[in-house]
């Protein structure tokens, strides 16, 4: 019986915590249509976005309270990014990265809170927010530069033989743009849940691996919260280069 208990024990399907459940669904023929966990996760960090904002900003004063220094940070922060990386020009884009800073920051950390759901570790979610970056920019650096824009993938300086070769380079690495950044953001998100999810198994499989267990969940959980933050400020820095590229083609 013990050995079963165990086994049972060990048996924990770390993945299961991603698993989409449907809450209610509605069929239209051509599509399914329904709100799930993935969602209502969504809706919930937008409505803590908006409850920390506005309650930061509604009082605001000169000596500014702990809320409103927090919040005016994180706009500095992300202001002074978007400046450094792709120059004053990028500033009227700023609204838009600095929305989507903010939403995948709130999503990895709700994440972390025991028995919600992280939406950032779902590739669905990841992806569509990658493309809508590079589908922007793109657009972006067409309208500025119009067809000039492709020069970007047209090395120049490069000795005239090896041109056609970096060309091919340059557009497949443009191409995996998406990919990469999308990727990077939803395994990174959904590896470190996982692991959590197998040390809390051992922790429940025998009294002997309780203690190095918590120990190294407590660990884990500090070093995941610091994922958290940093995959928020790398899919956005990101942004801010590839930003850069389609404003300057550099």
């Amino acid at each position: 019986m013990a050995k079963e208990a165990v086994e049972g024990e060990l048996n924990i399907d770390p993945m299961h915590q991603f698993d989409i459940k449907y809450f209610f669904d509605i069929d239209l023929g051509i599509a399914n249509i329904g709100f799930t966990n993935s969602a209502l996760f969504a809706f919930i960090a937008v409505a803590a976005i908006v409850v920390f904002l506005w309650s930061a900003v509604s009082g605001h004063s000169l000596v500014p309270s702990r809320m409103q220094s927090v919040a005016e940070s994180i706009y500095e922060f992300v202001r002074n990014m978007v400046r450094d990386t792709a120059g004053d020009e990028a500033l009227k884009y700023f609204p838009y990265i600095f929305t989507v800073f903010i939403f995948i920051l709130a999503c990895n950390l709700i994440g972390m809170i025991p028995y919600s759901f992280t939406v950032t570790s779902h590739f669905a979610v990841t992806v569509f927010l990658a493309l809508s970056v590079f589908i922007s920019v793109t657009v972006i650096g067409f309208l500025k530069h119009g067809m000039h824009f492709f020069s970007f993938f047209w090395p120049a300086q490069a000795p005239a033989a090896l041109r056609p070769v970096l060309c091919i380079i340059e557009v497949i690495s443009y191409l995996a743009r998406p990919i990469s950044h999308s990727i990077r953001l939803g395994a990174n998100m959904m590896a470190g849940h996982a692991v959590l999810k197998v040390i809390g198994a051992f922790a429940g499989a025998s009294a002997l691996l309780v203690v190095p267990s918590v120990l190294g969940i407590v660990g884990l959980t500090a070093l995941e919260v610091l994922v958290a933050v940093l995959q928020a400020y790398v899919f956005t820095i990101l942004t801010c280069v590839y930003l850069n590229d389609a404003l300057n083609l550099h």
